[in-house]
């Protein structure tokens, strides 16, 4: 192994211990209330080698959206080729979105807020690169699925963009809308079964009359 290659192990490696400490303070402390300070402490490191890995608190966070963002594509993408009916693609959807939730549904929904919010002006090219690099990809792998229902006539014939659209914003809206009445009226987590019901209405619409 050369020492180029040496070093961008070592430098992917400490990469890592950082997403794993930001990961572990954010879900104690909030993002709100977490620092960089505490972040660099739990991972051993000075504030100011933190800083030269994330230029701030918001790119820290952003990296582990793109992270959960990255699996969410690959999950989703397993399930196009799959000898399946579409309707039980769009089900499988639905599973994963479930299982991604329940694997760390604050980043999840810090990913969501951050599609739509004003940090997105806040990040390096580079790491807007990854962002938009994993979203897309997610975004084809729906878009496969529901326009191999539209070629076989089993969903309706809109634009296949727009359809794909519908079932990502469900996913977000669901996800959001659920955990912001669970924090309003301190109500048990009812995500997992609204996504199911909203689900199973999304396949009943998508088909073809």
């Amino acid at each position: 192994m050369g020492i180029q290659e040496r070093k961008q192990r070592e430098k992917e490696r400490r990469r890592q211990e950082i997403l794993t400490a930001a990961r572990e303070v954010f879900s104690v402390k909030g993002f709100n209330s977490a620092t960089m300070e505490e972040i660099a402490s739990k991972a051993e490191l000075s504030p100011g080698t933190l800083y030269l890995y994330f230029k701030n608190k918001e790119e820290l966070h952003t990296s582990l959206s793109i992270d959960i963002l990255a699996h969410l594509g690959s999950e989703i993408e397993k399930v196009v080729d799959q000898d399946i009916s579409v309707e039980e693609k769009v089900g499988r959807f639905r599973d994963v979105f479930i299982n991604v939730y329940e694997y760390d549904s604050s980043i999840l929904i810090n990913l969501f807020h951050l599609q739509s919010g004003e940090t997105l002006h806040n990040l390096s090219d580079e790491v807007m690169k990854e962002l938009k690099k994993y979203s897309s990809r997610a975004h084809r792998a729906i878009i496969a699925v529901v326009k191999e229902g539209i070629d076989k006539g089993v969903f309706t014939e809109d634009h296949p963009v727009a359809l794909a659209d519908v079932l990502w914003a469900t996913y977000a809206g669901v996800v959001l809308w659920v955990d912001s009445k669970r924090l309003l009226n301190d109500e048990k987590d009812f995500v997992k079964p609204t996504l199911k019901l909203a689900f199973d209405l999304i396949i009943k619409g998508l088909k073809a009359e």
